[in-house]
């Protein structure tokens, strides 16, 4: 199978890249990029094993314009392209292949929303609802049918895959504290992001309902209540959260603790059993054996590991990820995997790193 990767050179790009070059069922991979086209990919990414190139034979190695690929013969296609930059290169291929879009741009059912959110209009809003949202445990079938799958960022991920499961009976707002590791936020040259600025420092930024996530999550939330609400809901308001996210000095990794009132008596062994069944047939979310998850249990896995607490009337939620695992790359490969009816494990690690 070939699978060609528009924008290559940032975080996202190039974790999809080292995925893909041990994935057993990707024989070819094209690497896109415009600022690097006709460069060497090992040069640009030394991390990769020099293997790779048997998978970039159709490139001689090299990164390439877009406009130089056949996409008749392309059986998926991986966009790490920017917000806003994505939906334009998208919309025309859409149908043609299936594609897997790691931007925001496909991820909101609402055009107003996100042209609100993302100040800009959508270049192609025909296609938002024809898109499905790609967290993977949820929508399996919709998936395995898609011709654009709009995969989640790394905090709805962590955030919704430990609440999903009880958003029909908690009440409203759910209060989200998450912290994220410094590739959160991008390949990318800012002073807020230099070593001596994150180094023994942490901090909360646009804390509520500002960050440009919330809609994402809440969107999620407001389905599965609405799917839910024969089950029993008497959550007397829509789903709503209160999110604030943090920036901490780790490169990678992300912890999410998740609060929320019980809409009715619930036990500690009842809630672990709900999380259990919701999860019974998904190989990378399970309950962890400690106490509470930890990031580094998951780095450089497709996992996210979830534990629950309740405390009489209230529960809490905990979730850790790795957010270039599966908070992105991770997650779109495992999506193509459903998609092409794959086993939906192949080519993704499920033990964690020291």
């Amino acid at each position: 199978m070939k699978a060609l990767i528009l924008g290559s050179t940032g975080y996202t790009g190039m974790m999809l890249m080292r995925i893909l070059s041990s994935h057993p069922q990707i024989d070819q991979i094209i690497p896109t990029s415009r600022s690097v086209a006709g460069q060497s990919v090992i040069a640009e990414d030394p991390g990769l094993h020099a293997s790779i190139v048997e998978k970039l034979a159709g490139t001689d190695g090299c990164y390439v314009e877009f406009g130089e690929v056949d996409l008749g013969s392309v059986d998926v296609v991986f966009s790490a392209l920017p917000h806003k930059t994505a939906a334009s290169m998208i919309g025309p291929i859409v149908g043609t292949v299936p594609v897997i879009d790691l931007s925001a741009d496909f991820r909101l059912v609402d055009r107003e929303v996100y042209e609100r959110v993302y100040g800009t209009t959508h270049p192609h809003p025909e296609l938002l609802e024809k898109s499905v949202y790609g967290l993977s445990e949820w929508n399996r079938d919709e998936i395995r049918t898609a011709s654009i799958i709009a995969c989640p960022g790394c905090y709805p991920t962590a955030t919704l895959l430990p609440l999903l499961p009880f958003a029909h009976l908690i009440d409203y707002p759910v209060i989200v504290d998450a912290l994220s590791g410094i590739s959160g936020a991008g390949r990318k040259e800012e002073r807020n992001l230099l070593f001596n600025e994150r180094s023994e420092n942490m901090n909360a930024y646009n804390p509520g309902r500002v960050h440009r996530h919330v809609p994402e999550i809440v969107q999620e939330l407001r389905r599965a209540v609405s799917a839910g609400s024969s089950a029993g809901s008497s959550a007397g308001t829509p789903a709503d959260i209160l999110f604030t996210p943090h920036l901490v000095p780790i490169k990678q990794g992300m912890l999410v603790t998740a609060t929320a009132r019980l809409t009715s008596p619930m036990s500690q062994e009842e809630a672990e059993a709900i999380v259990t069944d919701a999860y019974a047939s998904s190989p990378f979310v399970n309950l962890t054996t400690r106490s509470t998850p930890q990031s580094r249990d998951v780095r450089n896995t497709n996992r996210c590991d979830l534990s629950v607490r309740v405390h009489g009337d209230h529960i809490q939620l905990f979730s850790a990820l790795d957010n270039l695992y599966k908070g992105a790359s991770g997650q779109a490969i495992q999506n193509m995997n459903i998609r092409l009816g794959l086993d939906e494990r192949s080519g993704l690690r499920l033990s964690g790193e020291f």
